[in-house]
């Protein structure tokens, strides 16, 4: 697939978030107690704070890999602290999320090899400044059970739904279904793949929405240079097979967010090659329940470097996408809703 270019650059759409009342910061500076960091997560907190979250270290896999965080708050994030080190491996991909009616939670990976990630989660009672100590999410689990990249959805029942994935002997993704406040969960079965139509390791890092009363959908990351789909009718329970859609994937992590007005918001790297660019990353919008898409706006869009695994929230004010910067730093926009507007 071509990539697919935006109707706006990175510098015209600054012009129009900042225009609005919005920001983008990095949320920390070149003095960092980490060289790389990478897969950053976003969750507005009970009182407003924006909270982030990320893993650093030497690099991706080495055993000094750690869960940090910062809270955004009057205007100024805060010095990163190390939130989760529970043991010597490399920790991976957190992920924050807020039930109002449970409070906020991280999730994380733990395991120097991903085909035997264990899932630890933490959760705090004021707002992020203090975390409770992280314990297994399913007990004895390899592979990956919750939530792997992207944030669990809140179903209209007030189930959560986590899009979950596993890396052993190909790519298989799932849903996770919690009905208890995350304290239990039951797994979908694997999603089918056609590997006549989606060629490659399978299909990892779902990223999740409800349309309407038990229609949930996701879209997952392929290594057949698209992104692929799946529909379920019955609250994520089972699920179609896995089919192609018409946007294109590098094979790198992708996120979307539904609006109150039913409008879907995707970021990701519009590149058609497995493994290829991860550049530009763009932000694009679809009013069909995600049938059609218009890339409204490049977040980067610069050759040869790395912009990577965003994360997209709500927050009072609008939305906020988080991603990596080169490896370097993590990116943090702040949008309102009104500079969504085509």
């Amino acid at each position: 697939m071509p990539t697919r270019r935006a109707d706006r650059s990175p510098g015209e759409f600054l012009r129009t978030v900042e225009a609005a009342g919005g920001r983008v910061d990095f949320v920390f500076a070149d003095e960092r107690p980490f060289k790389e960091c990478h897969a950053s997560t976003l969750v507005e907190a009970g009182d407003g704070a924006l909270l982030c979250a990320w893993f650093g270290g030497d690099k991706e896999k080495a055993d000094n890999v750690a869960i940090w965080m910062s809270r955004f708050k009057n205007k100024t994030w805060a010095m990163p602290v190390k939130v989760a080190k529970v043991n010597e491996t490399a920790h991976w991909n957190p992920v924050l999320f807020r039930d109002p009616a449970n409070g906020t939670y991280l999730f994380f990976k733990v395991g120097r090899e991903i085909p035997f990630w264990e899932t630890n989660w933490m959760q705090t009672k004021d707002d992020g400044h203090t975390w409770s100590e992280a314990r297994e999410l399913v007990a004895h689990d390899q592979g990956g059970r919750g939530p792997v990249r992207s944030k669990p959805i809140i179903l209209h029942d007030k189930s959560w739904l986590a899009g979950a994935s596993t890396e052993y002997k190909g790519w298989n993704a799932f849903a996770d279904r919690s009905q208890d406040g995350g304290r239990t969960w039951v797994r979908s079965a694997d999603w089918q793949i056609d590997k006549t139509v989606i060629a490659g390791d399978g299909a990892i890092q779902p990223t999740l929405w409800e349309s309407s009363p038990g229609h949930v959908h996701a879209f997952v990351r392929t290594a057949a240079g698209f992104i692929g789909r799946v529909d379920s009718a019955d609250g994520g329970r089972t699920w179609s097979p896995v089919h192609k859609t018409d946007l294109p994937n590098n094979n790198s992590g992708i996120d979307v967010l539904k609006l109150d007005d039913g409008k879907l918001v995707l970021i990701y790297n519009p590149v058609g090659k497995s493994w290829g660019s991860r550049s530009p990353l763009n932000l694009a919008l679809s009013s069909d329940n995600g049938a059609t898409w218009t890339d409204l706006a490049a977040l980067e869009d610069e050759p040869e470097m790395e912009f990577s695994y965003p994360a997209v929230v709500r927050t009072k004010n609008g939305i906020a996408v988080s991603y990596t910067w080169k490896r370097e730093r993590v990116r943090v926009w702040q949008i309102p809703l009104t500079a969504l507007a085509r």
